[in-house]
């Protein structure tokens, strides 16, 4: 696209974000729907989890290789494939007549979701010039995609009470061809190839290890974690892991180059993205199981419930960008995740006959506002100190260790929570399940805390 005909900035920061919703959106929306899906597909209460896993497992197994492909062949080339696929597999799921065919469809959603995040942050920070601007850009995706995130209840519970459980993938179609039609018209080619292959063994080796060790830790719950059932793949999963390890070490076009973190920003960051993913991503998970599953909410309740927390997750997005020019980024990622693990502790005291207001509204606004405010500057500090040749594998990071603290803090948490309940499904049972998660979660958060507070660089990035 030429200079004279190239779009205002706004229409590609629009349509980047839009992507990220979408992606994002496609994580939580599914929470409420589970309970239909399951009564109407006979799931089990694995492949109940696995609706979730298989999604996030591929979009952050994956997502490095969207990454580096945008690098290498053209971010809009990889936003036009990623969004694609990603319909398709929408349209797939919401058809879905059998387990296998939805968790199939939800795999290749995260396929596709892979390769088109890393491009949005790619292509929205080409399009803005460093500095405020493009820090409120990023906080303007963040917010977006936190958003996204968050009316995932919401609009699941609209759709399905007025539809049915398989228009909450179904939606998918028409939108994502109206941004896809879009993002044909109006965005910029932007790319910066240097004629490397893509490191495909690099992303089957990391996409295999984590799907093996969420299988593993969910194998715990059934079979103890000394069992060969749950001991053999959890070993499986960290072989796998290592082997990815050395690949990237060796290769000449690395999937993944460790000398990224050697830089201190990028290491620092990324550590506390997984542990911050890790325990805020299942609060919409257990969220809206007690509320439905304890406190007889509908779908639509549920996520009506959740709305309060929607705003709040936003907001501390939006905030976060004039904190850091105060404080720093470093002091703000501290603090959200302080705010954030005040609102697990909180959660945590739920009981069975619990009121809206301390049991779901105030607790949920704490954890989300947290969530909001610590997600922009660590995602500054992660991108901070990358090349420009890098950009996309290191967006595709950020990303990535996020979704895959939260895939795997999943499968923990489930776990934990199955095995404190028991096989006693009764409402008080369920009740401590979720608050033990949550108490775990409030741990999580307060090491990560002390790691930000450590290790993160000292000088503000604004």
């Amino acid at each position: 696209m030429s200079r004279r005909s190239a779009p205002p900035a706004w229409v590609v920061v629009a349509l980047a974000c839009a992507g990220q919703f979408l992606v994002v959106l496609d994580i939580s929306v599914v929470n409420v729907a589970l309970p239909s899906m399951r009564a109407d597909l006979a799931l089990s209460a694995t492949g109940l989890q696995w609706v979730v896993n298989a999604y996030t497992i591929a979009f952050a197994g994956f997502m490095l290789l969207g990454g580096r492909a945008g690098d290498l062949y053209g971010r809009k080339r990889m936003f036009l494939i990623g969004l694609a696929l990603f319909t398709l597999a929408s349209l797939g799921g919401g058809l879905a007549q059998a387990e296998w065919q939805l968790l199939l469809a939800r795999a290749v959603q995260g396929l596709g979701a892979a390769v088109l995040a890393p491009s949005t942050l790619t292509i929205l920070t080409s399009a803005v010039p460093e500095g405020a601007a493009r820090a409120r850009a990023i906080a303007t995706w963040t917010a977006v995609g936190a958003g996204g995130g968050a009316a995932g209840g919401l609009v699941g519970g609209l759709l399905v009470e007025g539809l049915s459980w398989r228009w909450v993938l179904l939606i998918n179609v028409p939108v994502g061809a109206v941004v896809l039609a879009g993002a044909l018209r109006w965005l910029p080619e932007s790319r910066a190839g240097d004629g490397r292959r893509l490191d495909l063994p690099g992303a089957l080796l990391v996409t295999a290890g984590l799907a093996t060790l969420a299988y593993g830790i969910v194998q715990t719950e059934a079979e103890g974690w000394t069992s060969s059932a749950a001991v053999a793949p959890l070993l499986a999963g960290v072989a796998l892991i290592g082997l990815f390890l050395l690949v990237e070490a060796r290769t000449k076009a690395p999937l993944m180059p460790l000398k990224l973190f050697r830089i201190r920003s990028v290491s620092s960051a990324n550590v506390a993205m997984f542990l911050c993913g890790a325990a805020m991503f299942c609060m919409w998970f257990f969220m809206t199981l007690y509320a439905q599953n304890v406190l007889g909410y509908t779908p639509l309740e549920a996520g009506l419930a959740l709305m309060p927390s929607s705003l709040a997750v936003v907001l501390g997005a939006k905030l976060a960008p004039r904190l850091m020019r105060v404080v720093g980024a470093r002091h703000v990622a501290v603090f959200g995740t302080l705010v954030a693990a005040v609102g697990f502790g909180w959660q945590s005291t739920m009981s069975a006959d619990g009121t809206y207001l301390t049991a779901i509204m105030f607790p949920g606004i704490l954890m989300m506002l947290g969530a909001g405010l610590a997600a922009t500057p660590l995602g500054s500090l992660a991108t901070s100190g990358a090349a420009p040749g890098d950009a996309g594998l290191v967006s595709g990071l950020v990303n990535t260790s996020r979704t895959m603290g939260g895939s795997l803090g999943l499968s923990v948490m489930s776990t934990i929570a199955a095995a404190r309940t028991g096989a006693d499904t009764s409402a008080p049972a369920l009740t401590e399940g979720y608050a033990l998660a949550f108490r775990t979660g409030m741990g999580l958060l307060l090491g990560g805390a002390v790691l930000m507070l450590l290790w993160l660089p000292r000088r503000s990035a604004g």
